[in-house]
């Protein structure tokens, strides 16, 4: 098998630019969500009896969790992708990066949904259902709201959304150190079985 090189980056460095390059990537997506996330379209009306009255048009409460699993979507894919391309960086393969790996999902996560909300309250603004002025002569009011990156605001919903991703990510490249045959998983600096068993560094008596 052909030996591995003495890589140009530490195992640190490389970790941090895992970590930096899955931040970015997650701030790329939460861009891309906020361009194809479709608008929630929601109505205030006053009845005859004088009550306000919100509703969402037709099918439109359907886009709420519509927004919410296309984040999730995206993420996921990225943890897919990023998990087979940090494998592919061999001479780091190790416990290192897969903590580099969880924590850039994390952060993608992060910068994902962070980017996308100011992205489409940019775009849509924030509505006040109740500063809307009604009257017996304007008795209807139409609104375009920004989508939602959650799928609720409780802790555990946001948690979900930020940590699932970066499972995931770890569970591929858990899965692809475990089909691999080497204990060194063919990382850098390369071992070889020693005469009692126990692997050693290749080059050492």
């Amino acid at each position: 098998e052909r030996a591995i090189a003495a890589p140009r980056f530490s195992r640190a460095t490389a970790a941090v630019i895992v970590i930096v390059g899955l931040a970015v990537a997650g701030a790329v997506l939460g861009a891309v969500w906020a361009w194809l996330a479709p608008p929630i379209h929601t109505i205030v009306a006053l009845t005859r009896a004088g009550e306000r009255v919100d509703a969402y048009l037709g099918k439109e409460a359907d886009n709420l969790f519509v927004a919410g699993a296309m984040v999730i979507g995206l993420l996921t894919m990225l943890a897919v992708v990023s998990a087979v391309l940090v494998w592919q960086w061999r001479p780091h393969r190790g416990p290192v990066m897969a903590a580099a790996l969880w924590i850039g999902q994390v952060a993608a996560a992060a910068a994902a949904t962070g980017v996308g909300a100011a992205l489409v309250h940019r775009r849509y603004g924030a509505v006040d259902h109740k500063a809307i002025p009604l009257s017996q002569q304007n008795r209807v009011h139409y609104l375009t709201e920004a989508p939602p990156v959650f799928f609720g605001h409780s802790p555990l919903q946001i948690a979900a959304t930020l940590l699932l991703p970066a499972a995931l990510a770890a569970l591929v490249y858990a899965l692809l150190a475990v089909a691999t045959p080497r204990d060194d998983l063919g990382a850098w600096p390369a071992l070889e079985p020693h005469p009692l068993g126990a692997p050693r560094p290749v080059g050492t008596p």
